[in-house]
Protein backbone atom coordinates (compact mmCIF):
# COMPACT_ATOMS: atom_id res chain seq x y z
CA UNK A 1 0.00 0.00 0.00
CA UNK A 2 1.31 3.45 -0.92
CA UNK A 3 1.96 5.87 1.92
CA UNK A 4 -0.13 8.97 2.49
CA UNK A 5 0.64 12.06 0.46
CA UNK A 6 3.16 14.33 2.28
CA UNK A 7 1.59 17.41 3.83
CA UNK A 8 3.78 20.53 4.19
CA UNK A 9 3.70 22.16 7.63
CA UNK A 10 4.50 25.84 8.22
CA UNK A 11 5.32 26.58 11.87
CA UNK A 12 5.32 30.07 13.39
CA UNK A 13 7.17 30.17 16.71
CA UNK A 14 7.74 33.01 19.16
CA UNK A 15 6.48 34.51 22.37
CA UNK A 16 3.06 36.11 22.82
CA UNK A 17 2.87 39.48 21.04
CA UNK A 18 6.05 38.76 19.07
CA UNK A 19 4.17 39.43 15.84
CA UNK A 20 3.26 35.85 14.86
CA UNK A 21 -0.38 36.61 14.01
CA UNK A 22 0.56 39.62 11.87
CA UNK A 23 3.11 37.51 10.03
CA UNK A 24 0.55 34.74 9.44
CA UNK A 25 -1.89 37.30 8.02
CA UNK A 26 0.78 38.43 5.56
CA UNK A 27 1.52 34.81 4.65
CA UNK A 28 -2.16 34.11 4.00
CA UNK A 29 -2.13 36.83 1.33
CA UNK A 30 0.68 35.14 -0.62
CA UNK A 31 -0.34 33.43 -3.85
CA UNK A 32 0.61 29.95 -2.65
CA UNK A 33 -2.12 30.15 0.00
CA UNK A 34 -4.77 31.36 -2.47
CA UNK A 35 -4.86 28.26 -4.63
CA UNK A 36 -8.24 27.05 -3.37
CA UNK A 37 -6.75 24.20 -1.34
CA UNK A 38 -7.67 23.63 2.30
CA UNK A 39 -5.25 24.75 5.03
CA UNK A 40 -5.51 23.38 8.57
CA UNK A 41 -4.67 26.29 10.90
CA UNK A 42 -3.73 25.07 14.39
CA UNK A 43 -3.74 27.86 16.97
CA UNK A 44 -1.91 27.17 20.24
CA UNK A 45 -1.94 30.73 21.52
CA UNK A 46 -4.43 33.60 21.55
CA UNK A 47 -2.63 36.92 21.06
CA UNK A 48 -3.91 40.48 21.18
CA UNK A 49 -4.44 40.36 17.42
CA UNK A 50 -6.70 37.92 15.63
CA UNK A 51 -7.24 36.92 12.04
CA UNK A 52 -10.46 38.04 10.36
CA UNK A 53 -12.94 35.14 10.26
CA UNK A 54 -14.02 36.18 6.76
CA UNK A 55 -10.42 36.11 5.56
CA UNK A 56 -9.98 32.63 7.01
CA UNK A 57 -13.05 31.40 5.17
CA UNK A 58 -12.12 33.03 1.89
CA UNK A 59 -8.67 31.42 2.02
CA UNK A 60 -10.10 28.04 3.05
CA UNK A 61 -8.31 28.05 6.41
CA UNK A 62 -9.98 25.65 8.86
CA UNK A 63 -9.11 26.55 12.47
CA UNK A 64 -8.51 24.10 15.29
CA UNK A 65 -7.40 25.28 18.71
CA UNK A 66 -5.13 23.57 21.25
CA UNK A 67 -5.44 25.26 24.62
CA UNK A 68 -3.19 23.10 26.80
CA UNK A 69 0.32 21.78 26.12
CA UNK A 70 -0.65 18.44 27.64
CA UNK A 71 -3.27 18.03 24.90
CA UNK A 72 -0.62 17.90 22.17
CA UNK A 73 -0.38 14.30 20.91
CA UNK A 74 -0.16 12.20 17.79
CA UNK A 75 -3.78 11.14 18.29
CA UNK A 76 -4.98 14.76 18.42
CA UNK A 77 -3.14 15.81 15.26
CA UNK A 78 -4.19 12.66 13.42
CA UNK A 79 -7.78 13.51 14.37
CA UNK A 80 -7.43 17.01 12.93
CA UNK A 81 -5.91 15.54 9.77
CA UNK A 82 -8.71 13.00 9.33
CA UNK A 83 -11.44 15.56 10.01
CA UNK A 84 -10.15 18.44 7.86
CA UNK A 85 -8.17 16.53 5.19
CA UNK A 86 -5.89 19.52 4.56
CA UNK A 87 -3.44 20.07 1.72
CA UNK A 88 -1.14 21.91 4.13
CA UNK A 89 -0.91 22.86 7.80
CA UNK A 90 -0.07 26.18 9.47
CA UNK A 91 0.71 26.14 13.19
CA UNK A 92 0.80 29.20 15.42
CA UNK A 93 2.77 27.75 18.31
CA UNK A 94 2.87 28.81 21.93
CA UNK A 95 6.21 30.31 22.90
CA UNK A 96 6.03 28.77 26.36
CA UNK A 97 5.57 25.21 25.05
CA UNK A 98 8.24 22.67 24.12
CA UNK A 99 8.65 22.74 20.33
CA UNK A 100 10.32 19.32 20.32
CA UNK A 101 7.21 17.71 21.78
CA UNK A 102 5.06 19.41 19.16
CA UNK A 103 7.25 18.19 16.29
CA UNK A 104 7.42 14.66 17.72
CA UNK A 105 3.59 14.52 17.70
CA UNK A 106 3.39 15.11 13.93
CA UNK A 107 1.81 12.31 11.86
CA UNK A 108 4.36 10.55 9.64
CA UNK A 109 3.23 12.33 6.49
CA UNK A 110 3.45 15.83 8.01
CA UNK A 111 6.72 17.35 6.83
CA UNK A 112 8.08 20.68 8.04
CA UNK A 113 8.29 23.03 5.08
CA UNK A 114 9.39 26.14 6.96
CA UNK A 115 9.79 27.39 10.53
CA UNK A 116 9.42 31.15 10.92
CA UNK A 117 10.15 33.07 14.11
CA UNK A 118 9.09 36.71 14.51
CA UNK A 119 10.79 38.42 17.48
CA UNK A 120 9.92 41.74 19.07
CA UNK A 121 13.18 43.72 18.98
CA UNK A 122 12.10 45.75 22.01
CA UNK A 123 11.86 42.74 24.32
CA UNK A 124 14.56 40.46 22.86
CA UNK A 125 17.37 41.45 25.24
CA UNK A 126 15.04 41.24 28.25
CA UNK A 127 14.09 37.67 27.33
CA UNK A 128 17.77 36.81 26.77
CA UNK A 129 18.63 38.10 30.23
CA UNK A 130 15.76 36.42 32.07
CA UNK A 131 14.72 33.38 30.01
CA UNK A 132 17.66 32.69 27.71
CA UNK A 133 17.03 28.99 27.15
CA UNK A 134 13.36 29.55 26.40
CA UNK A 135 14.23 32.44 24.09
CA UNK A 136 16.87 30.56 22.09
CA UNK A 137 14.55 27.56 21.75
CA UNK A 138 12.24 29.82 19.72
CA UNK A 139 14.74 29.99 16.86
CA UNK A 140 16.87 26.86 17.33
CA UNK A 141 15.27 25.19 14.28
CA UNK A 142 14.05 28.27 12.39
CA UNK A 143 14.57 28.82 8.69
CA UNK A 144 13.70 32.51 8.99
CA UNK A 145 13.98 34.86 11.98
CA UNK A 146 12.42 38.32 11.66
CA UNK A 147 13.24 40.99 14.24
CA UNK A 148 10.25 43.28 13.91
CA UNK A 149 9.61 46.76 15.34
CA UNK A 150 13.36 47.30 14.91
CA UNK A 151 14.52 50.82 15.83
CA UNK A 152 17.89 52.48 15.05
CA UNK A 153 19.08 51.98 18.62
CA UNK A 154 18.63 48.21 18.50
CA UNK A 155 21.87 46.26 18.08
CA UNK A 156 21.09 44.38 14.88
CA UNK A 157 24.56 42.80 14.67
CA UNK A 158 24.26 41.38 18.18
CA UNK A 159 20.76 40.09 17.42
CA UNK A 160 22.11 38.20 14.43
CA UNK A 161 25.06 36.76 16.38
CA UNK A 162 22.75 35.42 19.07
CA UNK A 163 20.65 33.63 16.43
CA UNK A 164 23.63 32.27 14.50
CA UNK A 165 25.28 31.03 17.70
CA UNK A 166 22.60 28.33 17.98
CA UNK A 167 21.38 28.11 14.36
CA UNK A 168 23.85 28.94 11.59
CA UNK A 169 21.44 28.16 8.76
CA UNK A 170 18.73 30.65 9.77
CA UNK A 171 18.12 33.68 7.57
CA UNK A 172 17.85 36.83 9.70
CA UNK A 173 15.81 39.88 8.67
CA UNK A 174 14.98 43.16 10.40
CA UNK A 175 11.68 44.97 9.94
CA UNK A 176 11.27 48.60 10.99
CA UNK A 177 7.97 49.91 12.43
CA UNK A 178 7.09 51.41 9.02
CA UNK A 179 7.47 48.02 7.31
CA UNK A 180 10.93 48.45 5.75
CA UNK A 181 12.90 45.19 5.66
CA UNK A 182 16.69 44.99 5.98
CA UNK A 183 18.81 41.88 5.57
CA UNK A 184 22.39 43.10 5.27
CA UNK A 185 23.61 44.75 8.46
CA UNK A 186 27.36 45.45 8.50
CA UNK A 187 29.05 44.84 11.83
CA UNK A 188 31.65 47.11 13.39
CA UNK A 189 34.26 44.55 14.42
CA UNK A 190 36.33 45.04 17.60
CA UNK A 191 39.59 44.14 15.81
CA UNK A 192 41.51 45.54 12.85
CA UNK A 193 40.81 43.57 9.68
CA UNK A 194 43.58 45.47 7.85
CA UNK A 195 46.37 44.58 10.28
CA UNK A 196 49.20 42.31 9.13
CA UNK A 197 48.11 39.96 11.92
CA UNK A 198 44.50 40.32 13.08
CA UNK A 199 44.68 40.08 16.88
CA UNK A 200 41.50 38.65 18.39
CA UNK A 201 41.04 39.77 22.01
CA UNK A 202 40.04 37.12 24.54
CA UNK A 203 36.63 38.74 24.96
CA UNK A 204 36.10 38.97 21.18
CA UNK A 205 36.47 35.29 20.25
CA UNK A 206 32.69 34.77 20.03
CA UNK A 207 32.28 37.70 17.63
CA UNK A 208 35.23 36.43 15.55
CA UNK A 209 33.79 32.91 15.43
CA UNK A 210 30.42 34.07 14.10
CA UNK A 211 31.84 36.61 11.65
CA UNK A 212 34.39 34.30 10.04
CA UNK A 213 31.64 31.79 9.22
CA UNK A 214 29.38 34.58 7.97
CA UNK A 215 32.03 36.35 5.88
CA UNK A 216 34.75 33.82 5.25
CA UNK A 217 35.88 35.52 2.03
CA UNK A 218 37.00 38.51 4.12
CA UNK A 219 39.42 36.30 6.08
CA UNK A 220 40.90 33.88 3.53
CA UNK A 221 44.73 34.21 3.30
CA UNK A 222 44.83 36.66 6.20
CA UNK A 223 46.74 35.95 9.40
CA UNK A 224 44.90 35.82 12.72
CA UNK A 225 46.07 35.40 16.31
CA UNK A 226 43.95 34.23 19.24
CA UNK A 227 43.91 32.07 22.39
CA UNK A 228 42.20 28.70 22.39
CA UNK A 229 42.32 25.22 23.84
CA UNK A 230 44.05 22.44 21.92
CA UNK A 231 41.92 19.36 21.34
CA UNK A 232 42.49 16.20 19.32
CA UNK A 233 39.09 14.94 18.10
CA UNK A 234 39.05 11.40 16.75
CA UNK A 235 37.39 12.50 13.52
CA UNK A 236 40.45 14.62 12.64
CA UNK A 237 42.52 11.71 11.41
CA UNK A 238 45.20 13.61 9.47
CA UNK A 239 48.50 13.48 11.36
CA UNK A 240 49.03 17.23 11.00
CA UNK A 241 45.53 18.19 12.17
CA UNK A 242 44.11 19.09 15.58
CA UNK A 243 41.44 21.55 16.72
CA UNK A 244 41.56 24.91 18.45
CA UNK A 245 38.41 25.84 20.35
CA UNK A 246 36.87 27.75 23.24
CA UNK A 247 33.95 26.78 25.48
CA UNK A 248 31.04 29.04 24.54
CA UNK A 249 27.70 29.85 26.10
CA UNK A 250 25.24 29.35 23.26
CA UNK A 251 22.18 29.29 25.48
CA UNK A 252 22.71 29.20 29.24
CA UNK A 253 25.21 28.09 31.87
CA UNK A 254 24.00 24.50 31.46
CA UNK A 255 24.50 24.65 27.69
CA UNK A 256 28.25 25.16 27.18
CA UNK A 257 29.66 23.88 23.87
CA UNK A 258 33.14 23.91 22.37
CA UNK A 259 33.35 26.10 19.28
CA UNK A 260 36.38 26.51 17.08
CA UNK A 261 38.25 25.38 14.02
CA UNK A 262 40.32 22.52 12.61
CA UNK A 263 43.97 23.50 12.55
CA UNK A 264 46.92 22.21 10.54
CA UNK A 265 50.28 22.25 12.34
CA UNK A 266 53.26 20.02 11.74
CA UNK A 267 54.03 19.63 15.48
CA UNK A 268 50.46 19.15 16.65
CA UNK A 269 51.31 15.80 18.31
CA UNK A 270 53.54 17.66 20.78
CA UNK A 271 50.66 19.78 22.08
CA UNK A 272 48.90 18.30 25.08
CA UNK A 273 45.15 17.79 25.08
CA UNK A 274 43.39 20.71 26.76
CA UNK A 275 46.43 23.00 26.77
CA UNK A 276 45.77 26.70 26.33
CA UNK A 277 47.72 28.06 23.39
CA UNK A 278 48.19 31.31 21.52
CA UNK A 279 48.00 30.50 17.83
CA UNK A 280 49.09 32.56 14.86
CA UNK A 281 47.62 31.14 11.68
CA UNK A 282 46.75 31.79 8.07
CA UNK A 283 43.07 31.29 7.27
CA UNK A 284 42.08 28.86 4.52
CA UNK A 285 38.64 27.78 3.33
CA UNK A 286 37.56 24.24 2.52
CA UNK A 287 34.21 23.02 1.27
CA UNK A 288 32.09 21.37 3.96
CA UNK A 289 30.18 18.70 2.06
CA UNK A 290 27.59 18.28 4.83
CA UNK A 291 26.32 21.85 4.51
CA UNK A 292 27.69 22.56 1.02
CA UNK A 293 29.39 25.74 2.19
CA UNK A 294 33.02 26.82 2.66
CA UNK A 295 34.25 26.65 6.25
CA UNK A 296 37.44 28.04 7.82
CA UNK A 297 40.58 26.04 8.58
CA UNK A 298 43.57 27.46 10.43
CA UNK A 299 47.05 26.86 9.01
CA UNK A 300 49.26 27.52 12.04
CA UNK A 301 52.58 29.27 11.60
CA UNK A 302 53.25 29.68 15.33
CA UNK A 303 51.87 27.97 18.44
CA UNK A 304 52.82 29.01 21.99
CA UNK A 305 51.66 27.73 25.37
CA UNK A 306 49.86 30.46 27.30
CA UNK A 307 47.66 31.17 30.31
CA UNK A 308 43.91 30.73 30.07
CA UNK A 309 41.85 33.88 29.46
CA UNK A 310 40.49 35.59 32.57
CA UNK A 311 37.09 34.24 31.54
CA UNK A 312 37.45 31.01 29.59
CA UNK A 313 33.86 31.16 28.27
CA UNK A 314 33.26 32.85 24.91
CA UNK A 315 30.11 34.94 24.50
CA UNK A 316 28.23 36.23 21.48
CA UNK A 317 26.76 39.41 22.98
Amino acid sequence: MLGKKPIPVYVFTGFLDSGKTSFIRQTMDEDQFKDGLTTLFIVCEEGEESIDVMRLGDNKFVVRKVEDEDDVSLELLKGFDKEVRPSRVVIESNGMWDSDELFEAFPDNWQIAEIITPIDSGTFEMYLSNMKMMMTNQYRYSDLVVFNRCLPEHDRAMFKRMVRAVNRRAQVLYETPDGQVEDNVPEELPYDMDADIIEIGDEDFGIFYIDIFENIANYVDKKVQFKAKATHPKDLKHERMFAVARPAMTCCAEDIAMVGFPCEYEKQAEIKEGAWIKITARVRAIMNKQINEPTPVMEATKVELTDAPEDEIAYFM
